[in-house]
């Protein structure tokens, strides 16, 4: 009896080990992969957001399929920078696929798995198993209610992106005068032309610098209103340095203004309600529209001409070139994925009576316009007008509800993970 106890005890002693010890590193290593897995699918959306995929023509095929190959490039990279079970992963144990989106093609989903087929084990080695697999997936999606509203309208939830600089433009297209950039009600694009149209029009459209005479400025394409201090309070941290004496308006241009503006319908939470600013104005310089060079130039390293630039090699996806004031290291005369020069403008419901009738007068912003500022990498003139090239387009439309997904960073096209 003793000698079976003593050989039973073995092999329950041996079994133990296996769930004390190999358990917990398989589980241990699947978490790896999974964070592997997590990284590498926002990393690949995200460069889908930033491609321009998501507000193209859905029959561009030529953007779609570039986008696809640099996300597939960068979610490798993100991945094979993670360690699974004590060693990096490499490029052939990650997988990059793009699944059907939902909705429509403005809403590009991409998919990682991270496996590893080698991970050894320790007391298992008693049952004869040496090595294990461990696999994680992750789906990640680059999320524009454009696309999801053009397909079956209201059904998509708003977006709340952060940084939005304090300018409001008017829903009208610059490339169709008279026609508006998104449908009213539900968001949809309606001119996909203007993505990626370089246009010199971005300019002040008050007679005043308070704005105190809005009956007289009539919306007009490409010429924005400002924001209320109210709305977009200006930022109180993380200043560059060449806005030391800056006022308010000029801080909210050159700093990031951390409270979330929505678009949609009212009942949006945060609000899609923005109020344009009426308060006494004291200037800088000459004028509010001197300001506001001032201000982009700080905020595009563009103050003696030698800012971030659109790199036309690239075409059909929008990268960019550091310019030699690019304050990163190394990064000077390189293709870079993010710039300071990328600005996201809201964009307001200009149909409804003006002026708004209340107090202060207050409008509804029902899509986004990501910009890049000065395409060409100089300064512009010091009353404007000032250079940009349209990168995204989002629109949510009035009536849109239910919780908005909120922005990353200053980009108009949020990432999110719908899949584990």
């Amino acid at each position: 009896m003793i000698l079976l106890v003593a050989i039973v005890l073995l092999f329950v002693v041996g079994a133990m080990a296996v769930l004390a010890i190999d358990l917990v590193t398989i589980y241990t290593a699947r978490s790896e992969a999974q964070l592997a897995a997590d990284g590498a699918a926002l990393a690949g959306a995200r460069v889908m957001a930033n491609s321009g995929a998501t507000s193209a023509d859905p029959t561009n095929l030529a953007l779609e399929t570039s986008a696809q190959n640099l996300a597939t490039a960068m979610a490798k990279q993100v991945a094979v920078r993670n360690r699974v079970g004590g060693r990096l992963l490499n490029p052939a144990e990650v997988d990059v696929t793009f699944p059907p989106s939902i909705g429509d093609v403005l809403n590009p989903r991409v998919t990682v798995r991270v496996s590893r087929t080698d991970l050894p084990t320790f007391f298992a080695r008693i049952w004869g198993q040496t090595q294990t697999t461990v696999a994680a997936s992750a789906t990640a999606e680059a999320y524009n209610p454009s696309g999801i509203n053009a397909i079956v309208a209201g059904t998509g939830p708003p977006i709340a992106p952060a940084c939005v600089k304090p300018w409001l433009l008017p829903n009208l297209d610059p490339l169709n005068p008279g026609n508006p950039i998104f449908d009213v009600a539900f968001g949809t694009i309606q001119d996909r032309a203007l993505l990626g149209s370089p246009l010199a029009s971005f300019q002040f459209a008050c007679s005043t610098d308070d704005c105190s005479s809005l009956s007289t400025s009539t919306p007009t394409e490409w010429k924005f209103y400002p924001a209320a201090q109210a709305s977009l309070p200006a930022p109180t941290q993380s200043l560059p340095a060449c806005g030391a004496l800056y006022n308010a308006y000029q801080l909210s241009i050159a700093g990031c203004v951390q409270t979330p503006i929505a678009c949609g319908g009212v009942t949006v939470v945060p609000s899609s309600m923005v109020a344009i600013d009426q308060a006494p104005y004291t200037p800088n310089g000459t004028n509010r529209m001197a300001d506001t060079v001032t201000a982009i130039n700080c905020l595009a390293h563009s103050t003696t001409g030698n800012g971030d630039r659109v790199d036309p090699a690239a075409s059909p996806l929008f990268q960019f070139v550091a310019g030699a004031d690019n304050p990163v290291a190394g990064a000077v005369g390189s293709d870079v994925m993010v710039t300071d020069s990328l600005v996201t403008v809201p964009v307001f419901d200009s149909s409804l009576p003006w002026p708004p009738t209340s107090t202060p007068p207050t409008v509804q912003v029902i899509g986004f316009v990501q910009l890049f500022l000065n395409p060409d990498g100089t300064a512009p003139p010091a009353g404007g007008p000032i250079s940009t090239t349209v990168i995204n387009i989002a629109g949510c439309g009035n009536t849109a509800t239910g919780q908005p997904v909120l922005g990353n960073g200053a980009s108009t096209i949020p990432v999110r993970l719908i899949a584990q």
